[in-house]
């Protein structure tokens, strides 16, 4: 039995040891979607905290009887990391056994936040682009564009890597990573660049109270699929009628939120609706369609169960 003397800690290194697939981590976020529909899975709307001065609090909540877990991740983003040489972003996520409540683990929150952001957007990307997409546009280069394109490779026959942001390091590694998955790298001078030529878009800019948006959703090519990690912040949101079908993460959670990723008469439906095979996208080869969310607790609890349980098996 799990003590508090005796928590396990799962550190970035450890999660990365793993070596969880693109392929395990859809199959468990899609389980627990699945079991929420059957009433054995549970979320709550994110709670946040935006003190104003630049920081983002964030805290989700997900539990479920099969995997007997209750999740809990906070996090912190503040754009001052960067001077104390930090992450902006930073969080861990708190396990408990969900019949008990006895403490189970905890996770490093970066690491399942990556992962499990590119799992759900593959989740989407699965149903809603083009088989045959070989082009992957990135607006914002760090961690979240790393984790996507690596799950992204894993479903299309990628060929090559458009890249636009604002940290030369950063653009350096994606460019390095494509590289090494026999990509080609392109990098471009402005993000209508990177996505006018392009399959499949993400885009994960990190928050900024005073962004400007910048990105139309006019320019992207016929066939394209979005993959919108950034609470749509460097997008006009007028541009969204351009988009045949928008999806978003949680409808419940956004009908709590006040800013609302998109206007509702945009919006087709949530990823629950979509993996139930409730909303039928993709009409037409031509369709333009998106996935923007601001993160669902099932996946972090989705993923973090996952890792934990391959721990133990591992020993």
């Amino acid at each position: 039995m799990t003590t508090p003397e005796t928590i396990p800690y799962l550190s970035e290194e450890t999660l990365e040891g793993l070596q969880l697939t693109t392929h395990e981590v859809i199959e468990s976020i899609e389980a627990l979607i699945v079991g929420c529909a059957a009433g054995s899975v549970w979320s709550a709307p994110k709670a946040v905290i935006m003190p104003g001065d630049g920081r983002y609090m964030m805290a989700a909540l997900a539990a479920a009887d099969e995997p007997p877990y209750l999740a809990v991740k906070t996090v912190i983003l503040n754009p001052r990391n960067s001077e104390r040489k930090l992450a902006q972003i930073n969080g861990l996520v708190t396990m408990l056994d969900s019949d008990t409540g006895l403490p189970a683990a905890i996770l490093d929150g970066n690491w399942i936040t990556a992962v499990r952001t590119a799992g759900l957007s593959a989740v989407a990307a699965r149903r809603m682009a083009r088989e045959d997409s070989s082009v992957v546009a990135f607006v914002g280069c760090g961690v979240q564009a790393r984790s996507h394109l690596t799950a992204f490779a894993d479903l299309f026959p990628l060929r090559q890597v458009r890249v636009f942001g604002r940290g030369q390091s950063n653009i350096d590694q994606l460019c390095a990573l494509a590289e090494s998955m026999s990509l080609e790298p392109i990098c471009c001078a402005s993000g209508e660049e990177a996505i006018s030529a392009a399959d499949l878009v993400v885009t994960s800019i990190t928050y900024s109270p005073d962004m400007a948006p910048f990105l139309d959703a006019g320019c992207l090519r016929p066939g394209a699929f979005a993959a919108i990690t950034d609470l749509a912040a460097p997008w006009i949101k007028a541009s969204f009628s351009s988009f045949d079908q928008v999806i978003i993460d949680d409808l419940e959670q956004e009908a709590a939120l006040p800013n609302k990723l998109a206007a509702p008469e945009h919006v087709s439906g949530d990823i629950s609706g979509l993996v139930l095979g409730k909303i039928d996208v993709r009409q037409h080869a031509d369709d333009r369609n998106a996935f923007i969310f601001r993160g669902h607790a099932l996946g972090d609890l989705a993923l973090s169960a996952l890792a934990l349980q391959r721990s133990h098996a591992a020993g």
